[in-house]
């Protein structure tokens, strides 16, 4: 008879409490309207070839084309993101798994049949172009859209070759697609002895939770479990990672970029130097990583810390056990700086089935925030009762809020908005939340406990992210250098960066090199850089909103309210952040030095 007891299983879905549940009904109410949508997606295809050939006759086929891409593109978006965010509940049912397959497939044909749109609008005359938006009010909408099509002129091809681009872009998907399915569905960890003797089902949403725990042997324990379990796969992973960067490889050399970095850098129009001035930045703060490991280790007593001890608590006697509904609570306390409307739709995405809170068999692990235009957002979540869940969520909601803000403001055209101002807005949530809890409590041992909790942040965020980001630039620059990517290699890169970033109070297991073969951002290229910056950006915001007040408030939900309308360094300058500068990087990790200083002195009181 297995010891496990009922209470460490994984619950299925059904016996998720329906109001611990998102309500994707009220993006689709049924299958069939979904089905309706796919059938009025596969005619918008059709009647988008009509226009090939013909968007440099008149003004009026120009802006027919942009409506019907744009309607095209609404429906298209909520059929994906419906049919992927039920397959997330659980990997494993078929009738998701093919749903999503469905969605991808047609979404591949969009893209094949309205890949003429960005070639033929730029064989049209500049001069022409602007007689278009004189005589045509209805494209003043699109004016910024297309001054962007223009700018990346030299990137884009004949429309024959957009279309074959564009053909093959499911093919494109298939590593992140391949890794995903491998990662959420198939891997499964053993089980483990927990700190108090049973049995628990090791999982990836509660791995975390595990290496939180004060027994070191069940830490241990756990971090072992895990990469054991990658190691089986390792040479399986290293070929779906290395064919993921061979993929943007490709793709930047079909464009005519110098690197994949100068392509995914030239996607948000971000100048290049703000890749290299983060990492250089972090490499000067790197001393100071150095003395938070060696406190960290002094305080927990170790001769040798090694990587499964980075989330162990290092006060004693404290702990933060925040259940669901108080961390709610908690989070609209802290975010009360944002003001009464902030507030309100807060409370509005906490009510009304925005969160999809509880892990289960099958689901997606971590957390994010998604949704279609139109619809609210909605935020996965795998909770558990710890203050890392709480701040998640805050993260989550931060970017929620971003896109209700954005989608009942912006139209459609410029509803989105880039990763890279995206991370500002999450990270402003978690910094203000932290503010106020520090301002709430005076017990010095609470507070060296939020004060490690806002460094774990910076490591976590800044630093490791950096490494991360680093990690990337040297994996592309060896594919481009046509150099292979062996499991071996990949794991010597990792174990390099981690010496580096972590310094030589830190034992650097052989575990975790592996770690680049459960990192999904990896299928994601040169996208981990934007929460350092984000997270640096965000601590410049919040100080301004906790000093300045409505001022700093008004020109902070300006932003969140700006979607794409602009360039993402121009809507941070215009909230009061200059990106382009490494300083917004050096403040921050100011912040971390000041933080650990207090820690220190903390420290020296309680002993």
């Amino acid at each position: 008879m297995a010891n496990e007891k009922t209470s460490n299983r994984l619950p299925k879905r059904h016996e998720i409490p329906d109001e611990m549940k998102w309500k994707l009904e009220d993006m689709y109410a049924s299958l069939e309207h979904w089905e309706q949508d796919y059938q009025e997606v596969k005619s918008l295809i059709s009647k988008i070839h009509e226009f090939a050939g013909r968007l440099g006759e008149s003004a009026d086929n120009l802006l027919d084309v942009l409506k019907t891409q744009d309607t095209l593109a609404e429906k298209m978006g909520r059929l994906y993101a419906f049919a992927r965010m039920r397959r997330d509940e659980d990997n494993t049912n078929a009738v998701y798994q093919a749903l999503t397959d469905r969605a991808g497939t047609l979404s591949v044909q969009a893209s094949a049949a309205t890949a003429f749109i960005v070639p033929e609008v730029l064989a049209v005359p500049n001069d022409q172009l602007q007689a278009f938006l004189e005589r045509e009010p209805g494209l003043q909408l699109y004016r910024f859209a297309l001054e962007e099509i223009v700018r990346m002129k030299e990137h884009v091809l004949s429309p024959a070759e957009e279309q074959l681009l564009a053909q093959v872009g499911e093919l494109a998907h298939g590593p992140g697609t391949i890794f995903g399915m491998l990662n959420n569905a198939d891997i499964k960890f053993p089980n483990i002895t927990d700190e108090n003797g049973d049995e628990v089902e090791l999982t990836k949403g509660r791995y975390i939770q595990l290496l939180e725990s004060k027994d070191r042997r069940v830490r241990k324990d756990a971090f072992e479990a895990l990469y054991a379990t990658y190691r089986k796969q390792k040479n399986t992973l290293a070929a779906i990672l290395q064919a993921s960067i061979k993929k943007d490889v490709f793709y930047a050399s079909v464009r005519n970029y110098e690197s994949a970095l100068h392509a995914a850098m030239d996607e948000d129009n971000i100048p290049i130097e703000v890749y290299g001035n983060l990492i250089a930045t972090v490499h000067e703060y790197l001393p100071e990583m150095y003395r938070y490991v060696k406190l960290r280790k002094r305080l927990l007593g170790l001769d040798e810390l090694h990587m499964y001890d980075l989330f162990a608590p290092i006060v004693k006697n404290v702990e933060f056990k925040i259940a669901y509904d108080e961390a709610k609570r908690i989070i609209a306390e802290g975010l009360a700086p944002m003001e009464e409307e902030y507030g309100t739709i807060l409370q509005e995405g906490f009510r009304s089935g925005w969160i999809d809170v509880q892990e289960n068999e099958g689901k997606t692990s971590g957390a994010y925030s998604w949704g279609a235009f139109g619809t609210h957002p909605f935020v996965l979540m795998n909770w558990q009762d710890n203050m890392n869940n709480m701040f998640t969520l805050a993260h989550e909601m931060g970017h929620a809020i971003h896109s209700y803000y954005t989608n009942k403001t912006q139209p459609f055209t410029y509803s989105d908005y880039t990763i890279f101002v995206a991370e500002v807005a999450s990270t402003c949530n978690e910094a203000l939340l932290l503010e106020h809890l520090l301002a709430a409590t005076t017990d010095p041992k609470e507070k060296m406990y939020l004060l490690n909790h806002h460094l774990e942040g910076f490591r976590g965020t800044v630093f490791r992210q950096t490494m991360f980001a680093e990690f990337e630039q040297i994996t592309h620059e060896k594919v481009e250098a046509g150099e292979p990517l062996t499991p071996e290699l990949l794991s010597k890169i990792y174990h390099d960066l981690n010496v580096k970033y972590y310094g030589p109070d830190m034992v650097v297991d052989e575990e975790i090199d592996l770690e680049w073969a459960r990192i999904p951002h990896f299928y994601n290229a040169f996208y981990v850089y934007k929460y350092a910056t984000g997270f640096s950006a965000a601590t410049a915001l919040s100080q301004q909103i906790l000093k300045e007040g409505t001022p700093a408030v008004d020109r902070y939900v300006q932003f969140l309210k700006s979607g794409s309308s602009d360039y993402s360094i121009n809507l941070l300058k215009k909230a009061g952040v200059d990106m382009t500068s490494p300083q917004p990087i050096r403040d921050a990790l100011d912040v971390f030095r000041k933080r650990l200083d207090e820690m220190e002195r903390l420290a020296a009181e309680i002993r």
